[in-house]
């Protein structure tokens, strides 16, 4: 798949509504012992790239320095499943402090009466980050009503 159609398909109104949701990116990836891994993270989408982040030592830093190649999904509970799925590559920083797309991820999820003790507290356990950021290099977009995954179509 080329650029052009990931972006086309990443331009979707159906992308961007789950791209801009409150729902948690699940991460797909190879752990260091060979056996596949998926975690549910928080993710800022910049227009080019998914940007996630987390503690420098933590095991998915390790395992993405190993072997890059990720899936992400983002989709819905409800009927008819929304799904967004996309795969890339990811690439790891370590930047002193939090990075400011990790403070933006997280206002999907914290509530504004609680944000100014998260983010205190985030900012004094991460003297450092690990920045992921992944660039899809294959996408697509599913709502199951009219775009479903070709192995199910009639």
């Amino acid at each position: 798949m080329n650029q052009q159609q990931v972006m086309r398909i990443l331009s979707d109104p159906l992308s961007q509504e789950l791209l801009r949701s409150n729902i948690p990116a699940r991460m797909a990836y190879t752990g260091t012992d060979g056996f596949p891994r998926v975690i549910a993270i928080g993710f800022y989408w910049n227009g080019t790239d998914f940007i996630m982040a987390t503690h420098p030592k933590s095991p998915k830093v390790r395992a993405l320095t190993q072997q890059p190649k990720v899936a992400l999904t983002i989709d819905t509970n409800s009927f008819p499943p929304h799904v967004l799925t996309v795969r890339g590559a990811a690439s790891i920083e370590i930047v002193d402090g939090v990075p400011w797309e990790y403070l933006e991820a997280s206002h999907k999820f914290i509530a504004p009466e609680q944000w100014q003790n998260f983010e205190a507290n985030v900012r004094a356990t991460y003297k450092q980050m690990a920045r992921i950021a992944v660039a899809p290099e294959w996408a697509q977009v599913y709502d199951f009503v009219t775009r479903a995954p070709r192995a199910i179509r009639s």
